[in-house]
C-alpha cells in the first residue's frame, strides 16, 4: 500500500478506535491518524506472529487487525498520559 493509502486507512481506523473507546483524550485529528497508522502496523505485526494474516490492503481482516492494534495503542496512550 502506498503512503496515501496508509494515511486514509489510519484515519478510518483511528476514528473507529476512538468510536469504540470513547473518552477524553488529548490530541486532535493528527494524533488520531498517527494512532491509526501505528495501530495498523502493530495489528499487522501481531497478526503475522499469530499466523492470522497481515495488513496488506483494504480488506476485512486488515481492518480488524488494524482496529485491534489501534485500540491497544489507544489504551497504552491513555495509560501513559495519566
Amino acid at each position: 500500500m502506498g503512503i496515501l493509502s496508509w494515511i486514509i486507512m489510519g484515519l478510518i481506523v483511528g476514528v473507529l478506535a476512538k468510536w469504540i473507546m470513547p473518552g477524553k483524550d488529548p490530541g486532535g485529528i493528527i494524533i488520531t491518524i498517527c494512532i491509526g497508522i501505528a495501530g495498523a502496523f502493530l495489528g499487522g505485526f501481531i497478526g503475522s506472529l499469530l499466523g492470522i494474516g497481515d495488513v496488506s490492503g483494504f480488506n476485512l481482516i486488515s481492518f480488524i487487525l488494524a482496529i485491534g492494534g489501534a485500540i491497544l495503542l489507544l489504551i497504552l496512550y491513555r495509560v501513559i498520559k495519566k
